[in-house]
Parts: structure tokens; C-alpha cells; sequence
């Protein structure tokens, strides 16, 4: 690599990034970046909420009642948010025996085979949803007021996000630019 190249991932550091596939990998960050603010911003008005309710129980002997509800809205986005994180950074909790076993070309073969059915089902989930999040605008929180239907589109962006994620991968693959990480160090996290 000389100086001046801007290394990337897409292509492990070896010279200067194609455009197109740099611009593929960017949207797996973006969505990744996404995730993060999502996840932070609802585990944060939670945890603010529950402080301000147990402070308020144990100074005035009653809380504020929307937040036992707020939780009903912002779980599903936080666990939607950590969901794409773990997707777009391919953290995703793995059993990697057989990968192990493979010899490059097998990897990438599972590797596009997974990522397929990963868009298939995240497609087909997204096919399948507007019943709920249509049922779910009947439901509304009793003292909040909000509708569950701003819960369950939560849905919509974790399988979204992950059908785009998937046909990124997709594309990177048949490019040659990813390979399955076999090192569970750098590949997983638990």
C-alpha cells in the first residue's frame, strides 16, 4: 500500500477502493450507525424514565405512570436497533464448524447461500407484517395514549434493515470482496 491510499475494508487495505463497492459497504455503516443511534437513544429515555419514577416513588410516594408504558414502545426499537448492529457489523451469534471445514470457495458458496435465505426470510417477513402493524393501530396505550402500531414498526426497520444488509453481502460476495471470517474472535461476540 502506498502513501495516500485510503484503505478500506472492502478491499482489506490493498490500494485504492472501487467507488461502487465502497459505496456498498457504506450503506451496511450507515445502517449500522442507525442502529446505534436508535438503540442508545431508547435504552437512554428508558433509563431516564425509570430513574425519574423511582426517584419521584421514593420522594413524593407516587411515580409517574407512563413509565411503566414507555417500555411497551421503546424495547421493541432497542432490541430492532441492536439487532441491524450485529447485522451489519456480521457479529451475528454463529456455530462455525462446518465453514471451518470448507475451503475458501465452499466459505463464500455458504456464505452467499446464507445471506440469501437471510433476504429471503427478512422479504417474507416484510411480505407478512401489515396485518399487524394494522392490527396493532387499534391497540393504544391506556395512560401514554400512543398507538402500539409506533412498537411494532419496529418490525419494519430491523427486517428492512436486514434485507438490505443481506443484499449488500450478496453483492460483495459475488464480487470476491467478502470472505467468511473463521476467526470466532473477530466474528462473533459471544
Amino acid at each position: 500500500m502506498k502513501p495516500g491510499d485510503n484503505a478500506t475494508p472492502v478491499n482489506d487495505g490493498k490500494g485504492p477502493p472501487r467507488p461502487f463497492l465502497s459505496r456498498i459497504a457504506g450503506i451496511s455503516t450507515l445502517l449500522d450507525w442507525s442502529g446505534r443511534i436508535i438503540s442508545a437513544t431508547s435504552l437512554a429515555i428508558m433509563f431516564v424514565a425509570l430513574l425519574v419514577n423511582v426517584i419521584l416513588r421514593y420522594a413524593f410516594g407516587s411515580g409517574i405512570a407512563w413509565a411503566y408504558e414507555i417500555h411497551s414502545v421503546l424495547l421493541p426499537w432497542l432490541v430492532s436497533g441492536g439487532i441491524v448492529i450485529a447485522a451489519a457489523q456480521g457479529r451475528n451469534i454463529s456455530i462455525t464448524l462446518l465453514p471451518d471445514l470448507l475451503p475458501p470457495a465452499g466459505r463464500r458458496a455458504m456464505l452467499l447461500a446464507v445471506n440469501v435465505v437471510i433476504l429471503a426470510i427478512a422479504l417474507s417477513v416484510l411480505q407478512s407484517s401489515p396485518p399487524i402493524l394494522k392490527a396493532s393501530t387499534f391497540q393504544t396505550l391506556s395512560t401514554l395514549g400512543i398507538k402500539q402500531v409506533w412498537g411494532y414498526s419496529s418490525l419494519i426497520y430491523a427486517f428492512a434493515a436486514m434485507a438490505i444488509i443481506a443484499t449488500v453481502n450478496i453483492v460483495l460476495v459475488l464480487r470476491g470482496e467478502v470472505d467468511f471470517e473463521s476467526n470466532p474472535e473477530h466474528a462473533s461476540l459471544s
